[in-house]
C-alpha cells in the first residue's frame, strides 16, 4: 500500500523554492536534475513538511520525527531535490534511482507547567527482539497531557547484566489528534529486562519487563524442501507464462482462473503538440488507441499565403492539415482555442483537441508536420489483459476453508508478485514430498493472483518505473496534456466501496486525476479491483486474505481508513476478532523473522488506520466489513540496519534484485503460516 496519496504533478514541488531559510545543508548524494528519485530527506522543521503536504508532493512513506526533524521518503527530481536543500533540508539517504527543530516552550515555561502538575504516563508496548546478532527495543508511551505539544518522554532501559541507557520518545499525532510517543527501534547490547519512561511534567511509569516480539516461531521445513524458485524481476508476461506452465505442470492440484473483467491493456490514446509547448500549441489526441492505427498520423498547420482566408481542416493520407485563416493583409490571425475548436468540431470521431496549458488566446503558429504517438515500448502486447488466478488445493470444489493472496495492486511495488509466486511454487513443488505441505493442501483452498494491475506493471517496467496507478486515464482537458503522462491512471487500492472517499472517508482524492491516491470517478469502476472483489464474490469460501504491497515492513488489518473531523475509524473489530487478528500477525510475522532475521516492528503491526495513515476505499476493508473475510495486508521490504551509519535505511519498490529475491523468500514463508492459520482456525 504505497505510501500516503499525495502524489501530484512532480512540478508543484518547485513552487516551494521561494522561501529561504537561513541554514544549509551538508553535501549531498548527486540526482541528476531531469531524474526522478526516491530520496530519505531530512527536514528542519515542520513548516516545510506542511509545505510539502500542500504543494501534493510523492510522499512514499510514513514520515518519522526524530530528535526534532523528520525524516520522509519523497519522489522528487534532481532540480527539485536541490530547490529542498536550498532551504536546509539535508539528503540523508538516496533509496533508489530510475536506473539502478522545532523550538520549545521557554524554560520559564516548561518549568511552570511542571510545577503546575504532573502528567500519568502508561506503556503502550514494550517489546524487544533479536536481529542479525543484535538486540533491539520499541516502546510507545501515551501522556494524559495530551494537549501539549511540548511534554518529553525518556525511556531508560536496565539489562540482566545491570547496563543502563536511555534514550528519547517523539510525539506522534494522526490527523491532528495524539496517538503516543514512539521511536524507531533502538540498539541495545542485550535483552532488556526493566523498562521506564518519565516525562518533562514529572511523570513516571512502573517498571515492566519487556515482551519478546513476536514471541512464535514456526516448525522448521524438512530435510530437501523445495524453496527458491524465483531468479529475476518478473513482468505480467512473465508471470502468464509461469502460472500456464504450474497449470500444465500439476494438473490435478491446479486451476488457472480467468477473471471476468478484462483490463484496457498496455495501451493509450496517440498525442502530438500542433505547434510548440514553449510558446503556443494544441494538443491533438486520438479518439482511439495508438495501437488501433493512430500511432503514426500526422498533424500539422499551413499558411494559405492568401490574404481573407478562412481557416479549414483536412484529413487525408493519415495527415491531419488546419489551414490556418489570414486578415486582409495575409498574416495568419487563428488563434489556438479556434484551432482546438475547428479540429474537435470537424473530426469528432477521429480527434479530441484542447489547448496546452499557458497557450490560450495566442495566434496559433505554422507547424509540423509532427506524428502522433502512444508513446508506449513496442515491444510489449497492447490486447486488453485477461488476468489470471491460480487455484491450489486437493478439494478445489468449496468444502475447504480459502485463502486469497494477491499482490501488485500498485504497479511500481515489483517484488510483491515475486512473494505471492513463490509461494504458489512452494505449495506445488513440495505436495509429493512434504507431509505438512501435503495436509495443507488437503485443508486449505488456495487462490493466488499475481499481479492484479498488469498493464500499470508494463507501464511501470518500460516507461516509468514510479507508475503506481493503473493506465485507465479518466483525465479531461487539459490535464491529458502528454506531459502528465506519468500521473494518469486509477489508484486500485482506493476504488473499492467500503470506507470510500466517495463515502467521506480521507486518504484518496476523486477529483484530482493526477494525485498519487486517485479514486476513479466512484466506487469499483476499474476492472482491477472489479476482479479481485469478483474472485472472493465466486467463492464464498474464502476467509482469509493477503494483499501483497512494498515497502517499508508493515503488518496491517482493517480498519483502513477514517472520516474527519475527529477521526472517526470503520467499525473496529469485536474484541475476539480483534484478537484473532493480533494473535494471527505475531504467528505470521514469527515465520517472516525466521528467514533472515528480518522483524516487522511492533509500532508497524495493526490496523491501518493506526500504524500508517487513512487509506479510502481500499481492497482489505471492503473483504473485511462486506463479505467477512479475514483481510491483512503486507508492506514487504523492510528497513535494513546499517551498522556502519548506526541507522535504518529504506530498500524502495525495486530494491537491488538481491534483496527483492530475499523479500520473496521471507514473506512466501509468512504465507505459508497463513494457511496454517487457516487451518487451525478451520
Amino acid at each position: 500500500m504505497t505510501k500516503r496519496g499525495w502524489g501530484l504533478a512532480t512540478t508543484t514541488l518547485l513552487l516551494l523554492s521561494t522561501v529561504t531559510y537561513s541554514f544549509s545543508a551538508a553535501a549531498e548524494p548527486a540526482v541528476p536534475s531531469d531524474e526522478l528519485a526516491l530520496v530519505r530527506v531530512q527536514l528542519p522543521n515542520e513548516a516545510m513538511f506542511d509545505d510539502l503536504l500542500a504543494s501534493g508532493a510523492d510522499i512514499a512513506a510514513k514520515p518519522r520525527r526524530d530528535d526534532g526533524t523528520i525524516l520522509v521518503d519523497l519522489v522528487v527530481a534532481g532540480s527539485q531535490l536541490d530547490a529542498l536543500t536550498t532551504r536546509g533540508a539535508k539528503t540523508i539517504q538516496v533509496i533508489q534511482r530510475p536506473g539502478d527543530a522545532q523550538a520549545r516552550f521557554a524554560e520559564s515555561k516548561r518549568a511552570e507547567a511542571q510545577r503546575a502538575a504532573a502528567d500519568t504516563l502508561h506503556f503502550l508496548s514494550a517489546n524487544w527482539w533479536t536481529s542479525e546478532g543484535r538486540t533491539y527495543l520499541q516502546t510507545q508511551v501515551t501522556t494524559t497531557a495530551i494537549a501539549n505539544p511540548d511534554v518529553e518522554i525518556t525511556v531508560n532501559w536496565t539489562t540482566a547484566n545491570g547496563t543502563t541507557g536511555s534514550f528519547p520518545l517523539q510525539r506522534f499525532s494522526d490527523a491532528g489528534e495524539y496517538q503516543y510517543h514512539v521511536a524507531v527501534p533502538q540498539l541495545l547490547p542485550a535483552q532488556p529486562t526493566k523498562v521506564t519512561a518519565s516525562s518533562s511534567l514529572g511523570g513516571v511509569t512502573r517498571a515492566i519487563t519487556p515482551t519478546a516480539w513476536p514471541g512464535s516461531t514456526p516448525p522448521p521445513p524438512p530435510a530437501g524442501y523445495q524453496k527458491d524458485f524465483i531468479d529475476a524481476y518478473m513482468t505480467p508476461t512473465d508471470i502468464k507464462a509461469r502460472i500456464a506452465r504450474l497449470g500444465r505442470q500439476y494438473p490435478q492440484l491446479v486451476d488457472v482462473l480467468d477473471l471476468p473483467h478484462k483490463t484496457q491493456g498496455y495501451r493509450r490514446t496517440a498525442t502530438a503538440y500542433l505547434g510548440n509547448p514553449a510558446t503556443a500549441a494544441v494538443v491533438v489526441e486520438s479518439k482511439q488507441f495508438g495501437d488501433q492505427g493512430a500511432n503514426g498520423w500526422q498533424v500539422k498547420t499551413v499558411n494559405p499565403g492568401k490574404p481573407n482566408q478562412s481557416a479549414q481542416a483536412t484529413w487525408r493520407d493519415r495527415v491531419l492539415t488546419v489551414t490556418l485563416a489570414t486578415d486582409a493583409a495575409g498574416a495568419v490571425i487563428s488563434t489556438t482555442d479556434q484551432v482546438a475548436a475547428l479540429i474537435s468540431a470537424r473530426f469528432p470521431q477521429r480527434f479530441n483537441a484542447f489547448v496546452e496549458d499557458g497557450s490560450a488566446g495566442k495566434v496559433m503558429p505554422v507547424a509540423g508536420p509532427t506524428m502522433m504517438s502512444d508513446g508506449l515500448d513496442g515491444s510489449v502486447s497492447r490486447k486488453p489483459w485477461t488476468v489470471q488466478a491460480l487455484r491450489i488445493g486437493v478439494h478445489r470444489d468449496g468444502s475447504r476453508i480459502g485463502v486469497l493472496a494477491y499482490s501488485q495492486e500498485h504497479a511500481r511495488e515489483w517484488a510483491t508478485p515475486l512473494v505471492t509466486m513463490e509461494f504458489a511454487e512452494r505449495l506445488l513443488a513440495n505436495y509429493a514430498t512434504d507431509a505438512a505441505t501435503r495436509q495443507l493442501l488437503e485443508n486449505v483452498d488456495v487462490f493466488v493472483l499475481p499481479t492484479v494491475n498488469p498493464d500499470g506493471a508494463n507501464y511501470s517496467f518500460y516507461d516509468a518505473n514510479f507508475q503506481r496507478k493503473s493506465l485507465v486515464n479518466h483525465c479531461t482537458g487539459a490535464q491529458r496534456d502528454p506531459r502528465f503522462a506519468d500521473s494518469w491512471g486509477v489508484d486500485i487500492n482506493r476504488n473499492y466501496t467500503v470506507g470510500s472517499v466517495f463515502d467521506g472517508f480521507v486518504g484518496a482524492t476523486s477529483t484530482n486525476c493526477l494525485s498519487g491516491n486517485y479514486s476513479g470517478p466512484a466506487e469499483l469502476t476499474e476492472a482491477e479491483s472489479s476482479n479481485v472483489i469478483a474472485l472472493a464474490k465466486a467463492h464464498e469460501n474464502i476467509k482469509f486474505a493477503m494483499n501483497v504491497h512494498s515497502y517499508g515492513g508493515y503488518f496491517m488489518w482493517p480498519p483502513g481508513a477514517y472520516a474527519m473531523p475527529g477521526r472517526i475509524t470503520l467499525p473496529r473489530p469485536s474484541a475476539e476478532e480483534g484478537a484473532m487478528f493480533q494473535a494471527s500477525a505475531k504467528r505470521i510475522v514469527g515465520a517472516i523473522a525466521a528467514s533472515r532475521g528480518t522483524v516487522t516492528w511492533p509500532s508497524q503491526t495493526g490496523p491501518v488506520a493506526d500504524v500508517l495513515y487513512s487509506a479510502a476505499g481500499n481492497s482489505a476493508d471492503q473483504l473485511y466489513y462486506e463479505l467477512g473475510v479475514f483481510a491483512w495486508d503486507f508492506e514487504v521490504g523492510n528497513d535494513r540496519w546499517n551498522p556502519q551509519t548506526n541507522q535504518w535505511e529504506g530498500v524502495g519498490f525495486q530494491p537491488p534484485y538481491d534483496e527483492a529475491h530475499a523479500e520473496s523468500q521471507e514473506y512466501a514463508d509468512g504465507l505459508m503460516e497463513l494457511l496454517r492459520v487457516a487451518q487451525d482456525y478451520q
